[in-house]
Formats: structure tokens, C-alpha cells, sequence
């Protein structure tokens, strides 16, 4: 509950208390001042406590209002603030100030983000219902739907406990609320930042408590709707709470750079600006310091820190045009580090998140990182889903008719209301969150048709098949990544191109196995989701499984216990169950046994070779064949040999399939069909979903091969067939 915050007007850290971090001084923008949360969030506090000169708070909030919104109606805020003032009259704060100062500091923070009049009004009154007499009916009769809607929706996430202990179904519902209108989770993360911002006097095993439970949900959530200013400082006061030690080195650190006298971003950024404006490129070029998180993981990664990697230049321009501009010029005039470049503007990460990354070498080895992006997109970057206005406004052509419907949604929230209707229990949804919310780093792979796929770091072409597909891909038999076919399980890295292959039948099943390597709750739970509802089906696939390694075991080739060792051509010896060629290959010795070689498998009309071997037997290969070039350069003097007059042949074909139910006994079928005989076969054990089966068959005339090998690859999971390959030199 908000009302356990404390005074925030500690002038220094105290034992267990947080502070705002300090950080290294930078040159401000000119036009108008960056956004500081922290000394504005302290604005609303350090006036005189008594309630007459309160409206003076009030102002700070107008003020920045008016830089974002000019023309925006200023009459709901005040009517707003008139009623939060007087509902939390005589109400005081932890710390002896009135409460009044807490809703006023929230909806100061929205302000600086660029949050529209609907919002701050909301966040003016987002206490009231739950700490005072004023009801929700009251505050949509006077405010309107909208603020009842947003107002009611806080007040229900305030009752939610975000811990171990959370109610599974309470908090699946509060999300589901926020999905429909992250102005609700917008101004709930306001709440909680200033909140944290005054956490000092707590006890610290509270403070523990719930620094941990913002740092578990609250920032991915922070992440997630791209609110990039109040996820970074979250992390800053959770990191100071949890982690002081690391802290206070860290704080050290920045405080001992901010001093020294050369500053290698300082002079990076003037030689930048020289350069843009050489190249006639209107453009600003800030210094972003970096925060203490940021510090912390950049000196755990790097070690020795030195003064470039406390900072990262911002480059700001006005069109997309203008920031490939900017990067032409920069990798032109000044020593690029490839491998840092990364293009978020043609592809925006999953949180809208859009700009172009780089880096620069100095001559002395110092790299600067480099971003490049509009000002428009600095704005989306910095505050996320809170500068996108009001995203349910219709149209002024298109009237309103009651349905709330975000074309700027995230993807991420997208996704979250697609998947928490399929969970098939509120337990298993909060667990699958939580799991979503720990992945840091998403991924972006491209379709065939040129769209994209947000997916999260680690994800596998099964995620991909239920990202595109939804329960469709229970049909999915494979994909091909980069053009090359892969199983299922490969997992994709960012800038793949995948290409999902689907299979015919509409009673597809998905595999027990696929959860395995399934990390997104979209495929996780589609795929539980059938098995659950399919448990006779789901019983027979392991059936399946175990009737199709005992077909294996009957169908597999045995030797004969006077088996032979290798010959010495290389090829390996005939199994029992393989018949000599008979009349169907003629050879210049007529008493010889002739056999066809095994490494190569000949058929008419290949061109064919014969060597001797022991046994006076002659073995025949194609003439392409590896143990050819090695017999020969050996010395081995060759037989000849020509095709007979007999039009059957045998040949050994390799199919490559996916795993599958009932695989083998559709392929055999298959090949039955098409008259061929199969003489031995061997299924290799699968491997990462996929499995190879090696065929030796006996066809009447060697015209049917092609049909034959056509109906071995329209079998459901087979993606190729071939004839056995010549063995390779040395193999």
C-alpha cells in the first residue's frame, strides 16, 4: 500500500536508506531540460508542509504537462487535485507529511514522461478510492469512464501481493486489466518508483521485501512497456537496497570519474559534432551517463574501467533519414567497431524501443557507444507506452463503440492476452509469467515474407511455430533456418530467417517432446494444453514410440556370426539378407561372384567399375565413387564390368525425416506401394528430433526408382531422399 512510504527529504544516505545516486555531470540540452525524475519527484516534497501553500505543487505538474501537451485542458487536473486534496485531508505519510504529497509526486513523474490529462487525473485520484470515503461511482460521475476506469484498476493492483505468496488468480486478473489499458500499470509504476524513492526509514527487512518484489516483477514490467526512465532508476534504488557493498563501489566509481579532469565522451561528442556539421546534419549530441546497474555490469564484464565506459553518446536528429545519415558519417570520418552495430529502427525491438547502436575506437583503444535516433524516438524510448498518448482515443472518423483496442499495444501485452485465456489454470499462467518475466533479452527472426517474430532469448523453432501459428502449429514438421532445414529444437539467434514447414493432416499432434524446448508460455501452454485435453492420445504416443524402436530391432540387418572383416576396397562386407547381382551385372570374369559395393549402391544405368576382391568375388561401384581414387592409387587393377540384360536392380536410399508417430510404418507402406522390396534397413537413433533411415530395396526395373523416391519423400516428416552417397576420401 502506497501509505507505507517515508520522508524522501534526508539531505545524505543513512544506514539503510536509498538516495538518489549520483551521477556525472553532462551538458544539458538547450531547447529543454532532460528529464530528471529525481529532482523533480523531490520538487513536490520540499515545500512547506502546510496545506495553503500546497497548490504550489501543483504547478511542477502544469508546468511539465505544458511542455508535452501545450493545448491540453488544464480544468480536470485541477478539479482533481481540489478532491484528492480534500478526501486525504489529516491523512499523513510514515514519515509526518501530509499524504496528499505522495499522489502529487506520482503524477508529477507521469507528467515529465509526457502522460496525457486523462492519466495525471487518474493519478491524482489513485488513493482515494482505496484510503478514503470517495467512491468509484463518484469519480465517473465526475470525471468520466476513462478515470474510473484507470483509477479501479490501481486500486485493485495496490491489493495484490506480488510475492511468493501472491494469489494466482488475483494477479492473472490485475494483468488481464492492465493488458487492456497499460495506462493502469503506467501510473502503478509511478507509484512504485517514488515509493522506492522514499523507502529510507523502513526497516530494512521490509525494505528487503519489497525492493526484491520490484526487482522480480515490477522492472521486467518496467521493461516490457519500454519505460526505460523509471526501469532504470528502479534498478539503481533496488541495487542499493540489496546490494550495498556493490553498491557503494559502484557509487565510488562514477563519483571518481565525474572528477577527472580529461573526458574522453566530452571529447568524442565535439569531434561527432564537428563532423555532422561538416556533413550539413542537423543534429544534438548528448552524453548519456550511464547508470549505476549499468556501471556495475559494464566493470563486472570489462574489469578495469576506464573513462569511456561510464557514458554513451546520444545523437539526436530530426527524420530517419537523418540517423543512417549520421551513422554514414561516423563509420566514414571515424574508426567504426563493427561488430557493435545494431539496427532497431528497421526492426524496433518488442517494447517500441527504436534506434540505431554503434561504436567508435579512439587511438588509444577507448571504444564510445554510439546511439542514434529521432526525437521522437528518444521520447518513446525514455517514457515507452506513456508517450504514446492515449491509445483508445477513436478516430475523429471512426466513432467510439465501447471496445478498447490498442494499435500500440507492445507485443509483449499482445502475446500476455493471448496466453493467459489458453492457461489452463491461473497457477500454471503465474508460474509461466514468471518465467517470461526473468527472460532479459528478446530476439527478432524474419519470416519468409519479410515479417517478423518477437521471441525471447533462447527460443526455438517450436516457439516460432506457436508464435506464427498459434495451436496450427501443432501441424508444424519442421523449419528451415537461414535456408537450411533444422529440427525443431534448434534454437534461433537474432536475425534468423525461418521458414516453418507444415505438414497436411488436420488431426496433427504435437510431441510430448516438444516441451522440452518449448520457452515461450504461448507454445508451453498450447501444447500442455492438448496433451491435457487428448490423454488417450497423448498415452499412445509414448505407445508409439515404444512399438517403433521394437519395429527398428525386427527390421535392422544382422550379421551372420562368420561375418567378415571390412574387404579391402573398403567396402563393407554383404549382410547376410543381400543377394549377389546375378545376371543384372556382367563381368569380364566369368566364373566371379559380382556384388555390388555397398558404399555407392550402382544402378543402370550408372557408369560402373569393378575391382577383385577375396574370395575371387568382384565388388562394383559407380565410377565416381571415393574408394575408386583409393583403389586405384593403390595399385588395384580394375575389372571390367557392364550392365546385364536383367531390368531389376538394388539400390540403397537414405531418407532424412522428422520424429514422428507412426513414421516407419508409413514409409514402409509407402515403398511397398510403389513395388519396391525391401531387402534390410536400419533407423539410426534420433537425434535432436531428427532421425535418418537407410533402405536397401530391390526394384523390378530401375525406371521405378524416381516414383519411388517421390513417394518416399511425400510421407508426412520426410524431408529428403537420396541414394546412398559415395564414400569421401578417408572415410
Amino acid at each position: 500500500m502506497s501509505a507505507e512510504a517515508t520522508n524522501s527529504v534526508t539531505p545524505g544516505p543513512m544506514p539503510g536508506a536509498v538516495s538518489g545516486p549520483v551521477t556525472p555531470t553532462a551538458p544539458r540540452r538547450k531547447a529543454r531540460p532532460r528529464i530528471d525524475l529525481r529532482r523533480l519527484g523531490r520538487a513536490a516534497l520540499l515545500g512547506p508542509a502546510a496545506r495553503g501553500r500546497l497548490p504550489d505543487a501543483i504547478s511542477h505538474v502544469v508546468d511539465a504537462h505544458r511542455a508535452h501537451h501545450p493545448d491540453a485542458d488544464l480544468e480536470p487536473l485541477r478539479r482533481a487535485y481540489v478532491l484528492a486534496e480534500s478526501s486525504h485531508r489529516g491523512q499523513m505519510r510514515k514519515s509526518g507529511e501530509p499524504y496528499i504529497t505522495h499522489p502529487l509526486a506520482v503524477t508529477l513523474i507521469l507528467a515529465e514522461l509526457g502522460a496525457e490529462t486523462t492519466t495525471l487525473t487518474a493519478s491524482l485520484l489513485h488513493d482515494t478510492v482505496e484510503d478514503t470515503d470517495v467512491t468509484l461511482d463518484q469519480v465517473g460521475e465526475q470525471f468520466g469512464e476513462e478515470v474510473r476506469y484507470l483509477v479501479d484498476g490501481v486500486t485493485k493492483l495496490e491489493k495484490v501481493d506480488y510475492g511468493a505468496a501472491a494469489e494466482p488468480e488475483t494477479f492473472r486478473k490485475m494483468l488481464v486489466a492492465t493488458g487492456n489499458d497499460v495506462r493502469v500499470m503506467s501510473i502503478k509504476l509511478a507509484d512504485r518508483l517514488h515509493n522506492m524513492r522514499t523507502l529510507g526509514v523502513m526497516r530494512p527487512e521490509k525494505q528487503e521485501r519489497i525492493a526484491k518484489v520490484t526487482r522480480d516483477v515490477l522492472i521486467p514490467l518496467a521493461e516490457r512497456l519500454g519505460v526505460q526512465a523509471l526501469k532504470t532508476e528502479l534498478e539503481d534504488l533496488v541495487f542499493a537496497i540489496l546490494r550495498p557493498e556493490e553498491y557503494e563501489h559502484t557509487r565510488e566509481l562514477i563519483v571518481r570519474n565525474a572528477s577527472r579532469a580529461d573526458d574522453p565522451l566530452a571529447e568524442v561528442a565535439d569531434e561527432v559534432r564537428t563532423v555532422l556539421r561538416e556533413a550539413d546534419i542537423p543534429a544534438e549530441v548528448l552524453i548519456r551517463p550511464r547508470h549505476f546497474v549499468s556501471v556495475h555490469r559494464v566493470s563486472r564484464k570489462r574489469g578495469r574501467l576506464r573513462g569511456s565506459d561510464f557514458g554513451r553518446l546520444l545523437v539526436l536528429v530530426n527524420e530517419d533519414a537523418d540517423c543512417y545519415g549520421v551513422l554514414g558519417e561516423l563509420h566514414t570520418c571515424m574508426t567504426p567497431v563493427v561488430s557493435e552495430f545494431k539496427d532497431f529502427i528497421a526492426v524496433p525491438k518488442f517494447n517500441l524501443y527504436q534506434s540505431l547502436h554503434t561504436a567508435v575506437a579512439r587511438e588509444d583503444g577507448q571504444v564510445v557507444e554510439v546511439l542514434i535516433r529521432t526525437h521522437q524516438m528518444h521520447k518513446v524510448a525514455e517514457a515507452g507506452v506513456v508517450a504514446l498518448g492515449n491509445p483508445y482515443a477513436p478516430a475523429p472518423d471512426d466513432p467510439a463503440d465501447g471496445e478498447r483496442v490498442d494499435p500500440t499495444r507492445p507485443g509483449w501485452l499482445s502475446r500476455l492476452l493471448d496466453w493467459q485465456e489458453a492457461a489452463p489454470d491461473p497457477d500454471h499462467f503465474w508460474s509461466t509469467l514468471r518465467e517470461d518475466l526473468a527472460q532479459d533479452r528478446e530476439i527478432t527472426v524474419f519470416r519468409p515474407d519479410g515479417g517478423t517474430l518477437g521471441l525471447p532469448d533462447g527460443a526455438t523453432c517450436v516457439d516460432a511455430a506457436y508464435a506464427q501459428y498459434g495451436e496450427d502449429a501443432h501441424a508444424c514438421i519442421g523449419a528451415r533456418v537461414n535456408g537450411r532445414l533444422a529440427t525443431l529444437s534448434t534454437v534461433l539467434k537474432d536475425g534468423d530467417t525461418v521458414q516453418l514447414l507444415m505438414g497436411q493432416d488436420p488431426a496433427s499432434e504435437p510431441s510430448r517432446e516438444w516441451l522440452e524446448h518449448a520457452h515461450t508460455p504461448a507454445a508451453r501452454i498450447a501444447i500442455q494444453r492438448w496433451l491435457a485435453a487428448h490423454p488417450a492420445q497423448a498415452e499412445a504416443q509414448r505407445t508409439d514410440v515404444q512399438e517403433d524402436r521394437r519395429a527398428e530391432e525386427r527390421t535392422a540387418p544382422r550379421r551372420p556370426a562368420t561375418a567378415e572383416a571390412a574387404d579391402p576396397d573398403g567396402s563393407a562386407p554383404e549382410q547376410a539378407a543381400v543377394r549377389p547381382a546375378g545376371g543384372n551385372v556382367l563381368a569380364d570374369r566369368p566364373d566371379a561372384t559380382v556384388r555390388l559395393a555397398g558404399c555407392c549402391t550402382p544402378v543402370r544405368p550408372d557408369e560402373i567399375t569393378g575391382f577383385a576382391v577375396r574370395g575371387g568375388a568382384v565388388t562394383v561401384h559407380r565410377v565416381e565413387c571415393a574408394a575408386v581414387a583409393r583403389m586405384k592409387g593403390g595399385g588395384r587393377t580394375e575389372v571390367g564390368v557392364r550392365w546385364g540384360d536383367a531390368t531389376e536392380c538394388r539400390v540403397t536410399l537414405v531418407a532424412e525425416s522428422f520424429v514422428r508417430p507412426h513414421l516407419l510404418a508409413d514409409l514402409t507402406e509407402a515403398m511397398a506401394h510403389e513395388g519396391a522390396e525391401i531387402v534390410s534397413a536400419t533407423v539410426e537413433p534420433p537425434t535432436q528430433q531428427q532421425v535418418r533411415h537407410t533402405y536397401t530395396v530391390q526394384l523390378p526395373d530401375a525406371a521405378h526408382l524416381p516414383a519411388l523416391m517421390r513417394a518416399m519423400r511425400n510421407v508426412a516428416g520426410v524431408y529428403d531422399v537420396t541414394r546412398a552417397q559415395p564414400q569421401t576420401q578417408g572415410g
